[in-house]
């Protein structure tokens, strides 16, 4: 009498079962982490050589400048002018306890310019564009328009991502700028109209306490805000899974993923940057 093997369903799932279950899934995702990893860097490689190779044309460069920086406007000033509002209301009773009032101002337009306004600006610009851009490349991928370029001898990089990138790098730091403006006016128009905020200190300890190293940081690292959105983005788009679900997760992961690594470029480059700035200007003028 033959005798069949039990299947897996038959086996007892034990302690040690479920745990190499739980190795097992695990290791899935670091082997996914790393393959993703290693497939963004060779994407980003291809855009770069494509940049540094040839630009593309005008007719292609002009309508992505156009999505990217003057629809985003009216967002970007709307987000500005509240992040001042907002920062100007969470700050005035704690400096008020401590009699530090008058210096409102520098506490705004620091936060201000320094982390906030880049840091926020970028996250609605990855939410409006980054989401755009992937499920754009998505359907594009899934209707099997890339590959109809590739056949016609045209390269989709330097044709759909190029564009894009350079958009991303030139106009997020501008829409950066705008943001910082809209955000003082507004820290500045609360603080003085409803906290009764004395102008002059307002504006002396403004200008006393927040140098232009702030507001060039802010920028300065809008740039890598605006490409960490263009490449993952554009990657997530052209690595979109079948259908109308893959279109969304790739629009989805995009913007998390583009969230994520804002928040660490916006670690690693303050930390750099401040900390060599604290060592050539020891001096420098400190809010306390």
């Amino acid at each position: 009498m033959s005798t069949a093997n039990p299947t897996a369903a038959d086996r007892p799932q034990g302690f040690f079962a479920a745990l190499s279950d739980s190795m097992a899934d695990w290791g899935g995702v670091v082997i996914d982490s790393v393959t993703t990893t290693g497939d963004l860097t060779l994407f980003s490689l291809n855009v770069f050589s494509w940049l540094f190779g040839r630009l593309p044309r005008r007719e292609t460069l002009l309508p992505n400048f156009y999505q990217v920086g003057v629809l985003s406007l009216p967002v970007i000033a709307l987000t500005g002018t509240f992040i001042g509002m907002v920062l100007a209301v969470q700050s005035y009773f704690t400096f008020r306890d401590l009699g530090l009032e008058t210096r409102l101002g520098a506490v705004i337009n620091m936060t201000l310019v320094r982390e906030l306004g880049p840091v926020l600006a970028a996250t609605m610009l990855a939410g409006r564009v980054g989401c755009a851009m992937a499920a754009e490349l998505g359907t594009m991928r899934v209707t099997e328009q890339i590959d109809a370029l590739e056949s016609m001898g045209a390269d989709p990089i330097h044709y759909l991502v190029v564009p894009r990138f350079l958009a991303c790098i030139f106009l997020i730091p501008t829409l950066t700028i705008m943001a910082d403006f809209m955000g003082v006016v507004g820290g500045y128009v609360y603080s003085v109209s409803f906290l009764n905020i004395d102008m002059h200190h307002y504006w002396y300890n403004s200008q006393r306490f927040v140098h232009s190293f702030d507001l060039f940081s802010g920028i300065f690292k809008s740039v890598f805000f605006g490409a960490a959105i263009a490449l993952v983005s554009c990657y997530r788009g052209f690595h979109c899974t079948p259908g109308a679900e893959g279109v969304g997760r790739a629009a989805t992961a995009a913007f998390v993923w583009s969230f994520v690594l804002i928040l660490a470029i916006d670690l690693l480059l303050g930390k750099m940057m401040y900390s060599a700035y604290y060592q050539l200007f020891p001096n420098a003028s400190k809010l306390f």
